[in-house]
């Protein structure tokens, strides 16, 4: 069985903050995915709330077993907050933004790879991130050639109390490190990097969901994810988007046959 789950976010109330193409991005995938026959179900904007991001994460993992693929994928702002249990070098737990983060929180890769673990052994899970599930990201509306340089970063100071965002900026380093992967990650950017809010052909997407669409339909049968990401590295990063995706996974993760 296959099953996928596909978030969007464009609207950000109380944070100044909405973007553009992230709603295309998720039904883009689950149109795709759906054709690959997978069940899908869309999570847009204000059905996006962190309770239903997490319970719907929840729902397909319970669906699946042994020999399952899960596909998550998540389009919408990324942010980070102050590491306290000492599992990141760069001292920041990244964190993905729901609808409802003005006054509930964000959805921190802690807590994220915590419900990713809750799959049965033997589930194939596969994160799609753009923004970065696992970086300190933002995206940028729309593209470059179109308007001006502008950050879409969500600063941890929109959602923290300036107790909180002060303790926030004060990072120490240390050591530390996963255990397991819990999913196979695929992010549009590297941890300091920006993802983009573009426009193709006068539509907003994501500029990786955009090029992650295009590169795994010309994929040969057979492909495996280090083929799909050797694709899309082809055309990112480029001059109008200077962003590295990522494929974060164990050897034989990254070596499993594409969705």
């Amino acid at each position: 069985m296959k099953h996928a789950l596909c978030v969007g976010i464009n609207d950000y109330p109380g944070t100044g903050s909405d973007l553009a193409g992230c709603v295309n991005d998720a039904q883009d995938w689950a149109e795709e995915l759906t054709k690959r026959g997978f069940d899908t179900e869309l999570l847009l904007d204000g059905e996006a709330i962190g309770e239903a991001m997490r319970a719907g994460i929840r729902r397909k993992l319970a669906q699946s077993g042994s020999g399952d693929t899960v596909v998550i994928t998540y389009s919408g702002h990324g942010t980070w907050v102050r590491d306290d249990n000492g599992d990141e070098p760069d001292g920041r737990d990244e964190a993905l933004c729901p609808y409802d983060i003005f006054t509930n929180g964000p959805l921190l890769d802690d807590e994220l790879y915590d419900i990713l673990c809750e799959r049965e052994r033997g589930t194939r899970v596969v994160m799609i991130s753009d923004s970065c599930h696992s970086g300190t990201v933002a995206r940028m509306a729309p593209s470059l050639r179109e308007t001006a340089d502008k950050v879409k970063f969500l600063p941890p100071s929109v959602f923290l109390s300036p107790e909180e965002a002060a303790r926030a900026a004060k990072m120490p380093r240390v050591l530390a490190g996963r255990p397991r992967h819990a999913a196979l990650l695929l992010s549009g950017c590297q941890d300091l990097e920006y993802s983009y809010d573009a426009h193709f052909g006068g539509r907003p997407n994501g500029a990786f969901t955009y090029v992650a669409l295009a590169a795994l339909r010309e994929l040969p049968a057979g492909a495996t994810y280090r083929d799909w990401m050797a694709a899309i590295a082809k055309h990112l990063p480029s001059q109008d988007y200077p962003q590295t995706p990522g494929l974060d996974g164990s050897s034989s993760q990254r070596s499993w046959p594409v969705l």
